[in-house]
């Protein structure tokens, strides 16, 4: 293991002279490399593909859904406007500074470290690393130990378009991120669970490094009972049963008008008996692992003995497959409302006003992202304005991710920091002010020794600021 560790901070070492190289390059440059990049991608979409069915289990038509089209966009949204970003900005003047021309200008931070998780082992790995390229970082990524094909994709991409000085991919599994969160990197970019980003903070805290943590928590649906019932229905079942429910922004549970409960539980269910109509193991993703399949399972049944109605729950051990299942007013002590599900359960609560609900979620961590299915403006108005959270969702779920014009990130415990798009380019740079004087500059006549004169102007100045 220690040649391994050693191997990785050869990397390390040898990325550094190539920082000034990068930081200097051009719009042209960097988009060469993203065009690359992209290009990579296509050519081998059929690996990926065949890499999400070993590792995870997905079908073609959800790796393209769910990875494949994500990573496309955002590549093409950076080589867009790349060069936008890059350019020096220049800003308004003050009375105090009249005389110097003051601009910004976006540097790479430097060394990044990109620690993937395995639910979207290839989108999670190269869309953070979009970023980083855009902005002019040298990257190492440290894939998942759980997602092993998924990993060898992601370093034959990587080393097929850039050289090790300039992006690198180490594999390994816990004790090789514990290596490298102890090297000095600029900034760290982390995806995964609250404990854990807690874990990578009070690493980079030692090296005082910047952090993005994208993390999770509870998404909450609230249901008003003046919603279109059937589009609601479909499209919290669609986003609980796509990855297995194995996504950060899953729907984790709901918050439903008492009156509409009986019925929507109804038609969510006819939805996940429509989508496995085929088998799970044709349609469904699985459980990453057996670890992960037990827990899920320890979930169902301590939900179960605490006295919620169970609707589905059906298990298959031999293929690591969960069926989509709803667990009907479980107990707030229950282990599956004091966790991330993070897996094809759905818990579904009652309130009775919205006050109910609102309390209930801010009694609660601040999620990555809250949805709400309502036709009244003012009940969404009142959710957004009195809750806290990541994102905003109005009738509908997860589909933010696929705008790179919006910031994707959470709060407090849900993360910190955001990326896609400019706002990815922005969280891993350096943003330098940069001022040019003059030899014309009012200050030469209030230096020192301070006689009245001088007291005058400076008392001027003053009044008129």
């Amino acid at each position: 293991m220690k040649d391994t560790f050693d191997k990785a901070s050869f990397i390390f070492d040898n990325q550094g002279p190539s920082l000034l190289k990068l930081k200097n390059e051009n719009s042209a440059q960097r988009k060469k490399k993203l065009t690359l990049l992209l290009s990579e991608i296509k050519k081998n979409e059929e690996k990926i593909k065949a890499a999400l069915m070993a590792d995870l289990g997905k079908s073609d038509v959800e790796s393209i859904l769910t990875e494949i089209i994500g990573i496309k966009t955002e590549l093409k949204f950076a080589i867009k406007n790349v060069g936008k970003w890059m350019k020096k900005k220049y800003v308004p003047r003050n009375l105090l500074t009249s005389f110097a021309e003051p601009s910004v200008l976006a540097e790479p931070k430097g060394r990044v470290l990109i620690l993937a998780p395995w639910n979207y082992p290839i989108m999670l790995s190269i869309n953070p690393l979009i970023s980083a390229v855009s902005s002019g970082n040298a990257v190492i990524i440290k894939p998942s130990e759980f997602t092993p094909e998924s990993s060898l994709v992601v370093r034959d991409i990587c080393n097929n378009v850039f050289t090790p000085q300039e992006v690198a991919v180490i594999e390994g599994d816990g004790r090789m991120a514990e290596h490298l969160l102890g090297l000095s990197f600029d900034h760290i970019f982390f995806t995964g669970s609250p404990q854990k980003g807690s874990l990578v903070m009070e690493a980079a805290a030692k090296h005082l490094a910047g952090v993005t943590l994208e993390l999770g928590g509870k998404s909450p649906v609230v249901i008003d009972k003046n919603c279109n019932l059937q589009d609601a229905a479909w499209k919290i079942a669609f986003f609980k049963f796509a990855n297995a429910g194995q996504t950060c922004t899953a729907p984790d549970y709901i918050l439903c008008q008492a009156s509409l409960m009986d019925s929507l539980v109804s038609e969510i269910r006819k939805y996940f008996e429509k989508f496995l109509l085929d088998g799970p193991k044709n349609n469904m993703c699985n459980i990453v692992s057996e670890s992960h399949f037990s827990r899920i399972d320890g979930l169902i049944e301590d939900a179960r003995l605490g006295g919620a109605k169970i609707y589905g729950g059906n298990k298959h051990k031999e293929t690591l497959t969960i069926e989509p299942t709803i667990i009907c007013q479980p107990a707030q002590n229950s282990k599956i409302m004091q966790e991330e599900v993070f897996g094809p359960l759905l818990p579904v609560l009652k309130y009775e006003k919205l006050d109910e609900a609102i309390n209930y979620i801010n009694s609660k961590p601040k999620p990555l992202a809250l949805y709400c299915f309502t036709k009244n403006k003012k009940f969404s108005s009142r959710l957004e304005k009195e809750t806290s959270s990541g994102a905003f969702i109005i009738n509908d779920c997860v589909i933010h991710h696929a705008n790179p014009n919006l910031p994707f990130g959470g709060i407090n415990n849900s993360g910190l920091g955001s990326y896609h798009g400019k706002h990815g380019f922005d969280e891993l740079s350096h943003f330098k002010s940069i001022m040019k004087s003059s030899y014309i500059t009012p200050f030469r006549l209030i230096l020192p020794p301070y006689n009245k004169t001088k007291k005058r102007i400076v008392s001027l100045i003053n009044k008129i600021l």
